[in-house]
């Protein structure tokens, strides 16, 4: 948060540390979706090798639904997982969701996670994912 100038108060932690392990979590549930059955089963699953923050860059279909009037990211992570020695490109776009006034005080996000078209192995990876 420091490399980013955000100076959160020592009693805010409380709040932003649990918010940003839920929506880790879900965005590696979607990560987990879209390698189910593409055979990093054979090796222990795939692993997480690395991600990057990139919240002023937005992705291509980003950018067409901003242009169609939906609502633009606000933030964007790549991440690189290995599958069994197979380095695998995702795109994660962040959305603020719409609050359930029955549901006060809980999260409301939107991930759209998907593996970049990058290679062929993107490709199959988002191609099999259609079909599920």
């Amino acid at each position: 948060m420091l490399r980013k100038n955000h100076n959160p108060r020592g009693e805010d932690m409380k709040t932003i540390v649990p918010i940003h392990n839920a929506v880790n979590e879900k965005a590696w549930e979607g990560v987990l979706w879209w390698e189910a059955g593409m055979g990093s089963e054979k090796c222990g699953g795939p692993r997480l090798s690395s991600f990057t923050g990139r919240p002023k860059d937005r992705t291509p279909k980003a950018w067409v639904m901003a242009l169609l009037g939906y609502s633009a990211p606000f933030d964007r992570h790549d991440w690189i997982v290995d599958r069994c020695g197979h380095q695998i490109r995702y795109v994660i776009d962040f959305y603020t969701g719409k609050h359930d006034p029955n549901s006060p005080g809980r999260m409301a996000f939107h991930l759209d996670v998907r593996p970049a078209l990058d290679d062929w192995e993107g490709l199959r990876t988002r191609w099999a994912g259609w079909w599920r």
